[in-house]
């Protein structure tokens, strides 16, 4: 059973390394020796960019970053698009690539679990997964019954303690400053219209509006105006939930 003292030591925790410390201890006493925290300020911004803490094994970290698995692996996916749980299931895994991540994980202790995802009141995302060695079946999903609650209990704790933390992972960029004008066009751009399109609603030349979307890429240091518009809803300078949209 969870103690109020141990999610206590999440919001006490004034360093990555306490506060990673206190949620693997947690999940440890409710069996789950392994553990995969991964937050982002919207689930727009690029995921190499999540605030992330984990005590999976770390070569399998390594082979997972390196790989980019996180655009492989079905429980991400589950978790920017719902709020359910996901229990780990032969079915979770159905595509070839995905099948042979999960073979490789299993090598490295990570054969059964859960991923709860997490949506923040500012537009934050992310995942938190518990996971153990313990083969898949009946045995693991009495596990789970058990201690499903506290695992949602826990999950709402790491989130809110995690805050901080992801607000400073998320500053170490440099957030560029954009004029009222090159904003009125992002924003246009993001609510999918074309630069001619945005030339009509603003009331000025098409080739005006490139030049905008020229600064607009060399502030971000991006190649397209779509990299621009994911680094300024990653950055907070826009809101995807915008009027414009």
């Amino acid at each position: 059973m969870v103690e109020l003292r141990q999610l206590l030591r999440l919001i006490d925790s004034h360093t990555e390394a306490a506060w990673s410390s206190a949620l693997f201890d947690v999940a440890e006493d409710l069996g789950f020796s392994s553990v995969m925290y991964a937050a982002l300020p919207s689930k727009h911004a690029n995921l190499e960019t999540s605030f992330l803490q984990s005590n999976y094994s770390q070569a399998w970290r390594q082979r997972y970053e390196a790989e980019k698995l996180h655009y492989v692996d079905p429980t991400v996916h589950h978790c920017m698009t719902s709020v359910l749980p996901l229990v780990w299931q032969p079915e979770t895994f159905s595509r070839a690539e995905q099948a042979a991540m999960y073979e490789e994980a299993s090598g490295h202790g990570i054969r059964s679990g859960i991923t709860f995802p997490m949506h923040g009141c500012n537009g934050e995302a992310g995942l938190i997964s518990f996971a153990s060695d313990m083969a898949p079946g009946p045995a693991f999903n009495a596990q789970l019954t058990h201690y499903m609650s506290e695992l949602s209990l826990v999950r709402d704790y790491a989130f809110e303690s995690s805050l901080p933390f992801l607000r400073a992972h998320n500053a170490a960029e440099p957030v560029p400053h954009l004029t009222r004008r090159e904003l009125e066009v992002l924003k246009w751009v993001m609510a999918g219209k074309s630069s001619w399109e945005i030339s009509r609603i603003t009331d000025c030349a098409e080739a005006t509006v490139n030049f905008h979307i020229s600064n607009i890429r060399q502030k971000f240091n991006v190649s397209t105006r779509q990299q621009a518009l994911v680094k300024a809803i990653a950055l907070g300078i826009i809101n995807p939930e915008d009027p414009h949209r």
